[in-house]
């Protein structure tokens, strides 16, 4: 990855304010002189910023969970790659945004990482706008994503308060059953339906239906795109 001064602008020129952004950047490249123009860049543009020489640097030292965050990554590093390091993610289940930094020749390989779940990629050589604009872009989506994944966490743990019979009644409920149909599905008598509907709804923290259907079907849900 070459980053020549030409991409480069006073931070005091730039059209956004330099405030503290949520998330972290991670910056993961071989070249010392770029993951150091990289980081006074962001840094200047209110990013926090993590650089790591290798890929076997920066998996070693990724907490999990993850936290929100995105990855600006070379595609062309020694050992190993930006893109067995992009494989190595998507086998451990990783949304973690991220973004290649590749060379003219490199744009198809790119666009095809694009579709294993790569958000982006710059092409070299790319203006600091363009750096900027992207990786907002994926700390917003970083953001969704955890926002998900509490969400998810949460409609769980609202559905492992209900008992085995709640649960069959919730779902013959999600699975368009009226009370008399449930109550027949069951063999348990409309009254006794009704009751465990009103213990359903207070146990989720379901005002409405439209509230209920929300937490069952969010329940156990993965999401790993926004």
């Amino acid at each position: 990855m070459t980053m020549t001064s030409e991409t480069h602008t006073d931070p005091s020129d730039s059209e956004e304010p330099t405030q503290p952004r949520g998330g972290l950047v991670y910056v993961v490249d071989d070249d010392e002189a770029v993951r150091d123009s990289t980081r006074w860049l962001l840094e200047a543009n209110g990013f926090a910023v993590a650089t790591f020489a290798s890929a076997d640097e920066f998996l070693s030292q990724l907490p999990d969970p993850e936290p929100i965050a995105c990855l600006l990554l070379d595609v062309r590093m020694p050992g190993m790659s930006g893109l067995e390091l992009h494989e190595e993610l998507v086998r451990r289940g990783s949304t973690l945004p991220l973004i290649f930094v590749t060379g003219h020749g490199d744009v198809p390989m790119a666009v095809s990482r694009m579709k294993k779940g790569a958000y982006d990629f710059l092409e070299k050589p790319f203006s600091d706008a363009q750096l900027r604009q992207l990786v907002g872009e994926c700390l917003k989506r970083a953001e969704t994503i955890a926002r998900n994944r509490r969400d998810d966490r949460d409609a769980n743990a609202r559905i492992e308060r209900l008992t085995a019979r709640e649960h069959q009644v919730l779902d013959l409920i999600v699975a368009g059953r009226l009370n008399k149909q449930i109550a027949d599905d069951l063999g348990i008598s409309i009254k006794t339906v009704e009751a465990h509907r009103a213990n359903i709804m207070d146990k989720l923290g379901a005002r409405t239906m439209a509230d209920l259907m929300r937490i069952a079907l969010r329940a156990g849900n993965e999401r790993p795109e926004a």
